[in-house]
């Protein structure tokens, strides 16, 4: 019992605190690994953003024990982050290091940032597939 309510205090702790980064941040994401059901921790990714037609390499950053990153693209005063951007999952060394191989060296995901919405760009993986969505 008594590990159950520990269980759901550092649940809330950690919810709250990605809540948090919302309002800091603009951008994040989340790795869920099908495959085991589990999230993908400490999975390279790198956030890039289309300038005059060439990519521009703006952060990288490892996914944590629950396979989230909160803190891409920082809510500047006075900064607009409108444009096209792509986050890049490095997803083989996952695998690797799963003692799996996996089909996709890397995911590459394209999407469009307008105004100062927050915006969250999960995936949901496996070594032979992988898929996206706009979530909340």
């Amino acid at each position: 019992m008594r590990a159950a309510a520990l269980g759901g205090v550092l649940a809330m702790t950690a919810t709250a605190s990605f809540a948090a980064d919302q309002g800091t941040y603009q951008l994040s994401s989340h790795i869920l690994d099908i495959s085991t059901g589990k999230p993908a921790p400490n999975v390279d990714v790198r956030l890039m953003k289309q300038v005059n037609g060439v990519w521009k390499l703006l952060d990288t950053k490892k996914t944590g024990a629950d396979g989230r990153i909160g803190e891409f693209l920082p809510n500047q005063e006075n900064v607009k982050n409108d444009g096209t951007y792509k986050l890049i999952f490095e997803t083989s060394p996952y695998f690797s290091n799963q003692g799996a191989k996996s089909f996709y060296p890397y995911v590459e995901v394209n999407f469009n940032v307008e105004g100062d919405k927050h915006y969250h760009v999960p995936i949901t993986l496996s070594a032979y597939g992988y898929s996206t969505y706009r979530g909340s």
